[in-house]
């Protein structure tokens, strides 16, 4: 029997948790605990042992981009955290996927996209949407000689793992990149999770990251991917 997923709440609203815990509780979510600040979530982490956190990135005390990078600190066992923000622009989404969140969500989801949330980062998955995609390539082209926050050396990877890396990092999914390949599903599964492996990553959120810093893939390549398949 598969256990309960256990899901901590981090907000500074109270209004906010309480209808987030109606929403999981109701699709047989446990709600392990709730913090109004990045602190009370870092050791509401500790206490509870939550598969997934949801973590606001606006809250007093401390943020929610200080308290994902306290948490994803390399302790074993680490949960799995969402990003959520008001405004799809929050200006620091993409450093909280760089300190390694598995994605975010806007407030005004749906209860059926909330709980579908949670579940998927639950398996080690990602919430990268190609539009998402889109605003990490522009804050690539912005950032200029930047240090790189999640370099990687990709000789360990073989011709077709970097073909693959190269695509998911333009937003297919992996359907997609079966289709594209002329691959099964699961091969493309397969070759996804040895990618992850050898660069030493969390996820696909990473690993697109990866794939702009490390210069596998340009911004203008992407826009290029984008035209061509809006055009089919």
């Amino acid at each position: 029997m598969t256990e309960p997923l256990r899901v901590l709440l981090a907000d500074d609203q109270t209004l906010v948790r309480t209808g987030f815990r109606m929403i999981l509780n109701a699709d047989g979510v446990d709600v392990v605990g709730e913090a109004a600040n990045g602190a009370e979530a870092v050791e509401a982490v500790r206490r509870g042992r939550p598969d997934v956190v949801l973590m606001d990135v606006r809250m007093p005390e401390m943020d929610g981009l200080e308290a994902t990078r306290r948490i994803l600190t390399g302790a074993p066992g680490e949960p799995r955290v969402i990003i959520l923000t008001t405004f799809d622009l929050d200006r620091y989404v993409y450093a909280a996927l760089s300190a390694g969140a598995s994605g975010f969500l806007l407030k005004d989801v749906t209860p059926e996209q909330l709980t579908a949330a949670v579940r998927t980062v639950r398996t080690g998955d990602a919430l990268l949407a190609p539009a998402i995609t889109r605003r990490l390539v522009q804050r690539f082209t912005q950032r200029g000689g930047e240090t790189a926050a999640l370099h990687r050396n990709l000789a360990t990877l073989t011709p077709r793992e970097l073909e693959v890396l190269g695509l998911l990092a333009r937003g297919l999914s992996n359907a997609e990149l079966a289709t594209r390949l002329h691959l099964a599903e699961a091969t493309v599964k397969t070759h996804v999770a040895r990618i992850l492996a050898k660069l030493g990553l969390r996820d696909r959120v990473q690993a697109v990251i990866v794939a702009y810093e490390t210069g596998l893939v340009s911004a203008g390549a992407h826009e290029a991917a984008q035209r061509s398949t809006e055009q089919t």
